[in-house]
């Protein structure tokens, strides 16, 4: 199953506006959760990663219709913050897959 996914990555116009490593970790973390084990889950649609040896934020578009609020407040970070985006076509294993 190909799902399309944004990958917002850290580069930056002014890159002394954040530490790329602590905006990514930032927004993941927050949309994240601990289950019974005291382990932090990423969110399904929302997960940091590494693409082509360059950290990002994965977000899944799929998240446009499910959870809208969380794909504008993370798109509205990127373009507020002059956050590249662009589009990650993995596929398989690789992509991050919609829940059932």
């Amino acid at each position: 199953m190909s799902e399309e996914i944004q990958a917002v990555a850290d580069t930056l116009e002014e890159i002394e506006k954040f530490q790329p490593t602590v905006w990514i970790e930032s927004l993941a973390s927050i949309l994240a959760s601990f289950l019974a084990d005291p382990r932090l889950r990423y969110s399904q649609g929302v997960q940091p990663n590494v693409v082509d040896g360059e950290l990002c934020l994965l977000v899944a578009t799929w998240l446009e219709t499910t959870d809208r609020a969380t794909y504008e407040y993370i798109m509205d970070f990127a373009k507020t913050n002059q956050v590249e985006t662009r589009l990650d076509r993995r596929t398989g294993e690789r992509a991050i897959q919609q829940p059932i």
